[in-house]
């Protein structure tokens, strides 16, 4: 799941590797510079999809939506499907 914290992580990730400040960014993004040190510091929690995506799209990033793994697959679940793809190729434990 990705939280304020580990997305402000990345767009720092993200502007570094392009050797940009924050001012630069924040100047390519349209907000300021304090709003992106906020955000980066996962201290925005009042931001606002629209400045999020404009520091995402300055940085060539996206946000992507997936359903949630409702529930997690248990010990006995996986070594049950190891088993059901052994048995399929031939081989039996």
């Amino acid at each position: 799941m990705l939280t304020l914290t580990s997305l402000g992580d990345h767009i720092a990730a993200g502007r570094t590797a392009k050797r940009w400040t924050q001012a630069q960014l924040a100047e390519k993004a349209g907000i300021s510079r304090p709003t992106l040190a906020a955000l980066e510091n996962g201290r925005a929690a009042e931001l606002g999809f629209s400045k999020v995506s404009r520091v995402l799209a300055a940085l060539g990033l996206e946000l992507k939506l997936q359903e949630a793994n409702q529930s997690r697959p248990t010990l006995e679940d996986l070594l049950n499907r190891e088993d059901d793809d052994d048995q399929g190729m031939g081989r039996r434990s």
